[in-house]
């Protein structure tokens, strides 16, 4: 199993959420988060003085999935997040030994995928 980390332009997040979703990913976990990378940030002016705003708004997505959903998984991320704009993000792939569900104590890769579309956010 590996934990698919992605950030991403928060408007991207939709179109983020039904690539994953075709493709059998069951879990999802969305942070809003603020951070910095070859975008920067941008200069603001507020009551006539110049403020240099360092940290973008952009959205976290993380989820655990089986090996054999990894490729397609990230192909899917950034297909769907793509602008080729500066900002569009960055994905991020780690290794995960194991996975546990609380309520059963069911182990592994079953517990990290769904057979249907779950069509989040429809």
């Amino acid at each position: 199993m590996k934990k698919v980390e992605a950030v991403i332009r928060p408007e991207k997040l939709q179109a983020v959420q039904d690539a994953m979703d075709g493709l059998g990913t069951s879990g999802l976990t969305v942070t809003e988060v603020m951070g910095c990378g070859a975008q920067r940030g941008y200069t603001e002016t507020y009551r006539g003085a110049r403020a240099n705003i360092s940290l973008q708004r952009k959205i976290k997505v993380e989820a655990v999935v089986g090996d054999s959903l990894v490729e397609g998984v990230v192909n899917a991320i950034s297909g769907a997040a793509r602008t080729g704009e500066v900002g569009d993000g960055k994905i991020f792939v780690i290794p995960v030994d194991d996975a546990v569900r609380i309520r059963s104590g069911e182990r592994g890769d079953a517990i990290v995928r769904h057979l249907e579309p779950e069509h989040w956010g429809h």
